[in-house]
């Protein structure tokens, strides 16, 4: 099969650090990959023309010459922090946009398929000061049309997140570790979904033998209220788009059905290797790269429990609320994440707030470990990115509140 992938790029970010603009970047970037596949062996190559082919169609929109509304955004951003807590004493907010066009022609299709992608990501920074001590705290938010034409409404919520984190680590205490349950608020936990569990099942890992559920297509991994989506299709998520970037129409794959693995991730030459259908998850950073298997929107259904009798469920552990940085062995499946908000549960009640806490596991073992799944599935609107293969894409990712009845604790 010989495919071409033509895309043209258009970025710009810029940034206000109390009060001041601080950096305004534009690029626009265009060119073609053209791979050729034989079996599964790939020969690859991309290049930058001055003109584009012409079954190459991009949507005409751009982004708008007049940057002074998208500096008003963030003036009222700063505004916002500072008139909600009298503790700011400085602000950085970014606003990111990306419009890609893409089109893809390849030997197996009759026509090209087209697909236009925009994306503008906020970012809120904000540093508390109280008696002498400084906190900071961070949020961001996705949002798929330009920032002077979404609702402020969707502001506030970036906000009260962002001053909520730095407030919160005035209080918080770091506990003592051991192993314990672990309760994973609903939507920001799906971070550890994805990177502890979800790389696990793209195909390629599989197809390598390097993930450990390489053998184990059609059994059952974990309890049999526990269903695993990857769709690429979900409304106003991340990593949806209506095509991959090999010309599959996006779709949602179930990876794990009532507890069952269902499915890999899969792009062409995964599913020519096992003899199955591509699912939409062949991914590339730009033209300037070939695909291969990545996640799109990876969450977990919704179960029947309520997040409180969860809570209450727990007789000493942890509610983990936000994660940073994290580590993890995609071959085993080893994990550490670094919990930067949360709370200590003491007979069935959030007590005293955590931080500075790593939570330690494997992310098979965890998922089979799940007990508990919550009613309340909350997609993360965070801008989530992931690296595989020296790329880098955005994804979606959720969960609900769940139970993990087992996983180590340790203080920093």
């Amino acid at each position: 099969m010989l495919e071409y992938y033509a895309e043209r790029t258009e970025t710009r970010s810029l940034e206000l650090a109390d009060g001041l603009v601080s950096q305004v970047s534009q690029s626009l970037m265009q060119g073609v990959g053209e791979r050729e596949l034989e079996g599964e062996s790939t020969r690859y190559t991309y290049y930058m023309p001055q003109h584009m082919p012409e079954w190459f169609a991009p949507r005409t929109s751009t982004l708008p010459d007049n940057v002074s509304e998208e500096v008003a955004v963030l003036h009222a951003l700063e505004a916002l922090a500072r008139e909600q807590d009298a503790r700011v004493i400085k602000v950085r907010a970014v606003v990111s946009s990306t419009l890609t066009d893409v089109s893809i022609l390849n030997t197996l299709m009759e026509q090209p398929v087209h697909d236009h992608r925009e994306r503008h990501i906020l970012h809120l920074h904000v540093v508390l000061e109280q008696e002498g001590r400084h906190e900071m705290g961070f949020a961001s938010t996705v949002l798929f049309q330009p920032v002077m034409r979404s609702n402020p409404s969707a502001w506030q919520p970036l906000v009260q997140r962002a001053l909520a984190q730095a407030d919160h680590l005035y209080r918080a205490i770091t506990p003592e570790g051991g192993d314990m349950p672990v309760v994973m608020t609903a939507g920001a936990s799906g971070i550890l979904l994805h990177e502890a569990i979800g790389h696990a099942f793209e195909a390629d890992f599989n197809r390598q033998r390097t993930s450990i559920f390489s053998d184990r297509m059609g059994q059952q991994i974990c309890r049999p209220h526990i269903t695993i989506v990857d769709d690429a299709t979900c409304p106003l998520c991340a990593g949806t788009s209506a095509y991959d970037d090999e010309g599959i129409p996006s779709q949602c794959t179930y990876l794990v059905h009532e507890g069952r693995l269902e499915s890999y991730l899969h792009d062409r030459i995964s599913a020519q290797h096992y003899g199955v259908r591509p699912t939409g998850n062949g991914r590339r950073q730009s033209f300037r790269h070939a695909p291969v298997p990545r996640m799109t929107n990876t969450y977990m259904l919704p179960g029947e429990a309520t997040e409180e009798d969860i809570i209450h469920s727990v007789k000493k552990g942890i509610y983990a609320q936000s994660f940073t940085n994290g580590q993890v062995q995609i071959g085993a499946g080893d994990f550490t994440f670094f919990l930067k908000t949360g709370f200590l549960i003491e007979d069935g009640h959030l007590t005293a707030p955590i931080r500075d806490v790593n939570v330690i596991g494997n992310g098979p073992r965890a998922l089979a470990d799940i007990s508990l799944v919550g009613n309340n599935l909350v997609m993360d609107s965070s801008a989530g990115y992931c690296g595989k293969a020296g790329q880098t894409v955005l994804v979606g990712q959720g969960i609900p509140t769940v139970l993990v009845d087992r996983l180590t604790v340790g203080g920093i």
